[in-house]
C-alpha cells in the first residue's frame, strides 16, 4: 500500500487473521489427517487467503460505509461531494463519530454566534430608531404648528424654527456617530499618526468646553502645571475627539461646582496614561461593564436630557483600540469616576533630533 498503515484497516485487518487462522487450521487439519500435510503449502494458503480477505472486506466494508455516510456527510453539508469523492472514505467508526460529533458542535456555535448577532441587530435597530425618534417627532411638531398657523406669528416662528433647527443638528450629530463608529468597527478609518503635545491638545479642549462647564459651575484643571510639553505618537484630531467625549461626559454627569481633573503620567518607558477624574455621581459595579455599549447609558431619562448620541465611550473605546492602546474605568457610585486610556510616547531622543 502506498500510504501507511491506518486505524481506518483494523476491522478489515482484524478480519482477515480470524478468516485466515480459521482457514488455515481446517486445511492443515484435513491434510494432517490424510497424511499430506506440506508447510510450504500453508504459507503460500495463508498469504494468499489473507491478502484476498483483506482487500475484499476493505473494499466491501468501504462500499457499505461509502454509500451511507456520504449520504450523512451530505445531509449535513460536513464535506462536498467532490471532496468525498477524492479520497476513500474512512472505514474507522470512531473517527467518522468524531467527525460528526465535531461538526455538531461547530454548527452549535455557529448557531449561538447567529443567535447573538441576532439580539445584537435587534437591540442596535432598536437603540437607533428610539435616538432617531425624539428629534424627528419634535421636528414634526414644531413643523406642523408652524402649517397650522404658528407662522403668522413671527415671534411664535422664529421660536419653533430654532427649537427644530437644534433638532435637526441633533439628528446630524446623532448619523456623524452613527457613520463614524461604522467605519471604526470595520476597520475602514484609517489612523494617521503624528507626534504633538498631549497637554496643549487637552488645553485647547477644556478651552472648547469652558461654557458647558460654565453652565454647573464644573472646573475643568489639570492635577498639576506642566512646563515641558508631553509629545505622543498618535491620531491628533481621534485623541482630541477622545479627550471631548470624556470630558463631555465627565460634565454631563458632574454636580454642579463640581471639578473634572486630567492628569497625564508615564506609565512605562515609551507610554503614558492620560487620566479624566471627575467627583461626580459615579458608576454602579453593574453598570461597568457594558459602559462601552452602543447606545447603553447608565441614567435612561437623565442622560436623554442632556442630549448626546449615546455612543460617545463607544467610539472612545474603539479610538483607542485603533491605536492598539488600552482603555481603563475606575468608578464609585455616589464618589465619583476616572477614565484614563494610554498613548504611545515620543522618546525624548527622538525629540532632541526632530526638534
Amino acid at each position: 500500500m502506498a500510504i501507511s498503515f491506518k486505524k481506518s484497516y483494523k476491522f478489515a485487518f482484524r478480519s482477515a487473521t480470524y478468516i485466515t487462522i480459521a482457514l488455515t487450521l481446517f486445511l492443515g487439519s484435513f491434510l494432517w489427517l490424510k497424511n499430506e500435510l506440506d508447510w510450504l503449502l500453508l504459507i503460500v494458503f495463508v498469504l494468499i487467503t489473507f491478502n484476498i480477505c483483506f482487500f475484499v472486506i476493505q473494499l466491501r466494508v468501504e462500499k457499505f460505509i461509502y454509500k451511507r455516510i456520504k449520504r450523512i456527510y451530505d445531509d449535513v453539508s460536513l464535506l462536498e461531494s467532490s471532496s468525498l469523492a477524492s479520497r476513500t472514505v474512512t472505514t474507522d467508526m470512531g473517527t467518522l463519530t468524531s467527525e460528526i460529533e465535531k461538526f455538531a458542535k461547530d454548527k452549535k456555535i455557529e448557531i449561538d454566534t447567529l443567535k447573538i448577532r441576532e439580539e445584537y441587530r435587534r437591540d442596535f435597530i432598536g437603540n437607533v430608531s428610539h435616538e432617531l425618534k425624539t428629534p424627528l417627532f419634535t421636528v414634526q411638531g414644531y413643523i406642523l404648528t408652524l402649517l397650522d398657523g404658528a407662522a403668522d406669528d413671527k415671534a411664535l416662528r422664529k421660536k419653533y424654527l430654532q427649537r427644530a433647527s437644534k433638532g435637526v443638528d441633533r439628528l446630524i450629530y446623532i448619523v456623524k456617530d452613527l457613520d463614524l463608529i461604522t467605519k471604526l468597527e470595520v476597520g475602514d478609518l484609517n489612523v494617521e499618526l503624528c507626534e504633538f503635545n498631549i497637554v496643549e491638545l487637552i488645553q485647547n479642549v477644556f478651552d472648547l468646553l469652558e461654557m458647558k462647564a460654565a453652565k454647573k459651575n464644573i472646573s475643568l484643571t489639570f492635577d498639576m502645571k506642566y512646563k515641558t510639553p508631553i509629545l505622543v505618537n498618535a491620531d491628533k484630531e481621534k485623541i482630541q475627539q477622545v479627550v471631548t467625549n470624556l470630558l463631555v461626559n465627565s460634565i454631563k454627569y458632574g454636580h454642579e461646582n463640581g471639578t473634572t481633573e486630567v492628569s497625564v503620567e508615564n506609565l512605562i518607558k515609551n507610554k503614558v496614561i492620560v487620566r479624566v477624574t471627575d467627583n461626580g455621581e459615579g458608576i454602579s459595579k453593574q453598570n461597568i461593564p457594558r459602559l462601552f455599549e452602543r447606545f447603553y447609558r447608565v441614567d435612561k431619562s437623565g442622560s436623554r436630557e442632556e442630549g448626546g448620541s449615546g455612543l460617545g465611550l463607544s467610539i472612545v473605546k474603539h479610538i483607542i483600540e485603533a491605536h492598539n492602546e488600552r482603555i481603563y474605568v475606575e468608578s464609585v457610585l455616589g464618589v465619583g469616576s476616572e477614565f484614563s486610556f494610554t498613548l504611545e510616547k515620543v522618546a525624548p531622543k527622538e525629540t532632541a533630533v526632530k526638534g
